[in-house]
């Protein structure tokens, strides 16, 4: 399992996901409004605005909030927001691929880049690690849904690519441009899902000790917690020992 995961893990299970739920709100309402703007307010007719609300009502965000964040954009009332991708290393050489959405392009770079910095990492040029991972769309079950067989059929069945199951659910991945098509038949087959969504998969991951991973989590917690980003990918592999003894 990729390094990002494993810390998402961690930290769900030290209970850091309350503290933050308000944040993650404002993320998710921030995509809603990028979303709607890009195409129609209407989520029948616009898949990344449906995709980012079906992601927000998986993290329970109130119905409120998401029709708030739609009427935003509809009412140009709004900040602009932009689409950028930073791409760097972190500690060990892991590489790293940061994405924001931000109104202003030189506060966010400047951010990004001290915390690179403080982490003993450095911030590389566009394409600098990218190329070391897959635009995929990734597609998540609960474990209710039914065993690894039942899911690992319907997957093959709806078109995906690959299918990993573990103890948080069942994680199925399929080309990026297919996400849309692939999505509706396990819909189909297993109901909705948990999250549909466009990720950085590494092509290969990094094992790292526990010190490295310390420092690694400690600085995608860091990016996380910038108001503009929203979405860290990593290449780093944690083994079970290791994250037995963060998990602690």
């Amino acid at each position: 399992m990729a390094g990002h995961s494993q810390f998402k893990n961690i930290m769900h299970r030290k209970g850091k996901q309350d503290s933050v739920r308000s944040k993650m709100f404002s993320k998710l309402a921030r995509e809603i409004t990028v979303a709607a703007k890009t195409g129609m307010p209407d989520p029948n007719m616009n898949p990344r605005l449906r995709l980012a609300i079906q992601n927000a009502k998986a993290q329970s965000m109130p119905k409120d909030n998401i029709e708030r964040a739609i009427k935003k954009a509809a009412g140009n009332d709004g900040e602009n927001y932009d689409e950028v991708r930073y791409e760097g290393y972190g500690p060990g050489g892991v590489a790293v691929i940061v994405e924001a959405l931000t109104d202003n392009r030189n506060r966010t770079a400047s951010n990004v880049r001290s915390i690179f910095t403080k982490a003993g990492g450095a911030l590389g040029e566009t394409g600098s690690v990218s190329f070391s991972f897959d635009r995929v769309g990734e597609i998540t079950y609960k474990l209710a849904v039914g065993d690894a067989d039942k899911v690992m059929e319907a997957a093959i069945e709806a078109g995906a690519e690959d299918v990993e199951t573990d103890e948080e659910g069942h994680t199925i991945y399929c080309g990026f441009e297919d996400i849309g098509e692939v999505s509706k038949a396990l819909e189909a087959t297993l109901g909705e899902a948990e999250t549909v969504k466009a990720v950085w998969k590494p092509q290969n991951t990094i094992p790292v000790d526990e010190e490295k991973a310390q420092s690694l989590m400690k600085l995608i917690d860091n990016l996380e917690d910038d108001d503009d980003v929203q979405n860290v990918y990593s290449n780093f592999e944690v083994s079970d020992e290791v994250m037995a003894k963060l998990s602690a």
